[in-house]
């Protein structure tokens, strides 16, 4: 059974939901390091600050009854990326496999591409070892553009970055 979510800002109350779901390595260990583990009341207080100053109105929070179980951003490129954005994000492990974060992606896109005029493409870039995100991107579209073998380093392993992309004319496609 698909479980209702809704995308939305994130706010100052959301601390105390935000610490709880994003305290936990599973989740971490497909994260850059900037995602810490373990993830503190500090940590959490410094994400929403960042994620809620004026022109951040593309970081959202993924709220789940009624807490901030998640959260999803497009973060539009500059300079000469300028037609890209990249799309990042990440789910309570209490609700994964419910087809949340599927429908997340698809709403991101959808904002990136009627709010962005100028982006063309979002690219996500996933651990070669998170079959769960490369799958999810898949669903939705995305295409496998690029593997890096062993470039990535986390918690002392190397690891795999793989390049996936949606372009804005194949996301509109009947």
């Amino acid at each position: 059974m698909k479980k209702e979510f809704k995308l939305r800002a994130w706010k100052k109350e959301d601390l105390n939901s935000l610490v709880k779901y994003a305290n936990n390595l599973s989740i971490a260990k497909n994260m850059t390091d900037m995602f810490p583990h373990p993830y503190s009341e500090k940590d959490g207080m410094s994400f929403i600050e960042f994620a809620t100053q004026p022109g951040s109105v593309h970081i959202f929070a993924i709220e789940v009854d009624g807490e901030a179980a998640g959260g999803i951003g497009i973060h539009p490129q500059h300079d000469i990326h300028r037609k890209n954005a990249e799309l990042g994000y990440w789910l309570g492990e209490t609700f994964w496999g419910k087809g949340i974060i599927s429908r997340a992606i698809q709403q991101a896109i959808d904002f990136a591409f009627r709010n962005y005029d100028e982006i063309d493409r979002i690219f996500a870039r996933p651990f070669g070892s998170n079959t769960a995100s490369q799958k999810v991107l898949e669903k939705n579209g995305f295409i496998l553009e690029a593997r890096f073998p062993k470039i990535l380093i986390k918690n002392g392993e190397l690891q795999d970055e793989l390049v996936y992309a949606i372009r804005r004319e194949n996301f509109y496609q009947d």
